[in-house]
């Protein structure tokens, strides 16, 4: 096949996706009202765009391609506004969250597109299963040998990025003990992980030749990957982050992703291999335990509590931030870091009402703002 063409994208530019749950407005539970939604909604989105995901209860917003943070942010709020107006009019709510708290993958309805049916032929249950809600943030990207730098620079700081977005305690009806369970479910596809490491464009598409030549992919969209290149719109896609209860919180971390990616372009620390033998242990760790997580540097065989390489790394790159106007997002996240992320607010609202309806309707009202 031919080998794949790299998009050049300014460089910092981001974007956000957003899955979001719909729920009826009696129980709480997931609607299968995602058709009749986009259909109403779509003409007045203000910019981005509305689309289906892989089953009827969820929608997904796509951000239109921005350089500051505040104009993301206006535009998330914009769009929540849209949605939530109309989905009040269908008696639907809509709330964050990486899972529902007590939905049954079984009751599920795969949304009727050609790449939707054939995940679902090609992976059985998993698909329903799949009914979990994430956000990704593309950080453009000037060339295609800065994306492969930028997507294994940014393996170290997978664990933060769970931290900050978990919001994914209980699932199928129980507190599962993490702080984000979603990622659980992403384990089960074949070709999530990581990606290979490679040191250069001309290396990975080799790996892709190869993968694509065997018949296990057919596209980039087969990987699951926590991170990946997204060589069509130019960028690297953060893919591990539970969808946050608000679209403020949503904005703010794609604020540290942008300034994050602007500190490792300017310093270049060096990549290590010796990150593969550490990633699953503190991905599990931000995972199960969130900010109280340990993270274990492969460089100098030390561990430390994740909290605090968080809070050095948002004090390093705070310059970076100032300079692209995203201040506000990284002192937001500061506090989150001191108060607690969203899987402990959902925690506190289930220990205070006792029931994980009240939990949804909670959240959806959190979530309309």
């Amino acid at each position: 096949m031919p080998a794949l063409d790299f998009t050049s994208s300014d460089a910092l530019t981001f974007g956000v996706e957003l899955e979001l749950q719909l729920v009826n407005t009696r129980d709480f539970n997931l609607a299968p009202d995602a058709d009749d939604l986009l259909r109403r909604a779509t003409r007045d989105a203000p910019q981005g765009e509305l689309k289906p995901e892989i089953t009827q209860s969820m929608v997904e917003i796509n951000t239109s391609v921005h350089r500051h943070y505040a104009e993301l942010l206006a535009e998330l709020r914009a769009t929540r506004n849209v949605l939530a107006a109309h989905a009040r009019k269908m008696n639907v709510a809509i709330a964050g969250g990486g899972t529902h708290p007590f939905q049954k993958w079984s009751e599920r309805k795969i949304y009727p597109t050609e790449r939707f049916l054939s995940v679902s032929e090609k992976y059985g249950f998993l698909a329903k299963q799949f009914t979990v809600f994430g956000q990704h943030v593309h950080i453009g990207c000037p060339n295609a040998d800065d994306a492969i730098y930028l997507n294994l620079a940014l393996i170290r700081y997978v664990p933060h990025f769970i931290a900050l977005a978990a919001s994914s305690p209980f699932y199928q009806g129980v507190d599962t003990a993490f702080d984000s369970s979603r990622l659980s479910v992403v384990n089960a596809f074949p070709l999530s992980g990581t990606m290979p490491f490679v040191r250069n464009w001309a290396e990975f598409n080799r790996y892709y030749d190869r993968m694509f030549d065997l018949g296990i992919v057919a596209s980039m969209k087969d990987f699951y990957w926590d991170i990946r290149p997204k060589p069509e719109y130019g960028t690297v896609e953060i893919r591990v982050c539970d969808t946050p209860l608000t679209v403020d919180r949503a904005a703010q971390i794609a604020g540290f992703a942008q300034a994050l990616a602007s500190w490792l372009w300017e310093v270049r620390p060096e990549i290590s291999p010796d990150i593969y033998l550490v990633h699953s242990y503190n991905r599990f760790h931000a995972c199960r335990h969130g900010f109280a997580g340990t993270l274990v540097d492969p460089v100098t065989g030390g561990s430390r509590p994740l909290a605090d390489d968080l809070r050095e790394t948002l004090d390093r790159i705070a310059p970076h931030a100032a300079a692209l106007g995203s201040q506000d997002a990284l002192s937001a996240l500061h506090t989150t870091l001191s108060q607690g992320n969203d899987a402990a607010w959902l925690r506190t609202q289930f220990a205070s009402t006792g029931t994980l309806t009240d939990v949804v309707r909670k959240q959806a009202a959190l979530w309309a703002g």
